[in-house]
Formats: structure tokens, C-alpha cells, sequence
């Protein structure tokens, strides 16, 4: 099995890449969302509907799947040996850093049922401060990959 996977390393890391991309451009606009939404739209009305529909499409077309192909095509790098020293620190920090990524997300969904839910919700400063925490987990998770600390 590791040996079929090395063979496809190439293809397995840049499908890897492009679906950490997508995961993490839907991961700072859902939150940008919702501030527009709290401090725009409110709870109520056609352009709520709208921006229910986008939300929730955001989340479950672009987000959710972009997010399963990242682990699963992580978990296939990572089985190919000699691709990650599980000795090292880096991993962990990285494995952290996803972990808490995938919460993020996680958290984020929760966020989208407040709406669809008419609330409580936060306010567009609580939501734009959350919208920091991508950036945040995206620099560990790059520094711990490339610079390998």
C-alpha cells in the first residue's frame, strides 16, 4: 500500500494543496459572511434567505469536502514513508494546528445553525476577531511545515 502511494506522491501532495486552498479561502470568507450578515441583515427578510443560502453553500459545497480532501489526502502523505520524521517537532505543531483548524470549522458550522436558528449571534466585531483565527493556524501550520522547527 505504501509503496502504491509513493508512486502517486506528485499527485497525492498537489490535490492536497489545492484542496488546503480551497478549505482555507472558504475558511476566511464564511466568517467575513457573517459579519456582514449580523451587522447588516439581521435575522429577518429576503436578504437573510439570501445570505442563508450562501452561508450554507459556502459550508457544505466548497468548505466540507475541501476539508475531508485535505485529511484524507494528508493521511496518505503521511503513511508514504520516509515523508514525515514523527521524531521531529514539526508534525506535532502542524497536527495541532490542523486539529484546531478543523474546530475552527467545526465552530464555524455551528455559527451557520445560530443563523439559521434566528440567533443569539455574535456581534461583527466578535465575528471579525474570529476571522483572525485562519491566519493565525495557517502561520504555525506553514512555519512548522517549511521551516521544520
Amino acid at each position: 500500500m505504501t509503496n502504491l502511494l509513493a508512486s502517486f506522491y506528485p499527485w497525492i501532495k498537489a490535490f492536497h494543496i489545492m484542496s488546503v486552498i480551497a478549505w482555507m479561502a472558504a475558511l476566511f470568507y464564511l466568517p467575513r459572511l457573517y459579519v456582514y450578515h449580523s451587522e447588516q441583515v439581521g435575522l429577518t427578510g429576503d436578504t437573510h434567505e439570501l445570505f442563508q443560502t450562501m452561508e450554507y453553500k459556502l459550508l457544505k459545497v466548497i468548505m466540507t469536502p475541501a476539508m475531508v480532501a485535505t485529511w484524507v489526502l494528508g493521511i496518505c502523505l503521511s503513511l508514504i514513508p520516509g515523508v514525515i520524521d514523527w521524531s521531529a517537532v514539526w508534525p506535532w505543531t502542524k497536527l495541532v494546528g490542523i486539529l484546531a483548524m478543523t474546530g475552527f470549522h467545526g465552530w464555524l458550522s455551528g455559527q451557520r445553525r445560530v443563523f439559521a436558528n434566528g440567533g443569539p449571534i455574535k456581534t461583527g466585531r466578535q465575528y471579525r476577531m474570529m476571522n483572525e483565527v485562519p491566519t493565525l493556524l495557517m502561520v504555525l501550520i506553514v512555519l512548522s511545515v517549511v521551516v521544520k522547527f
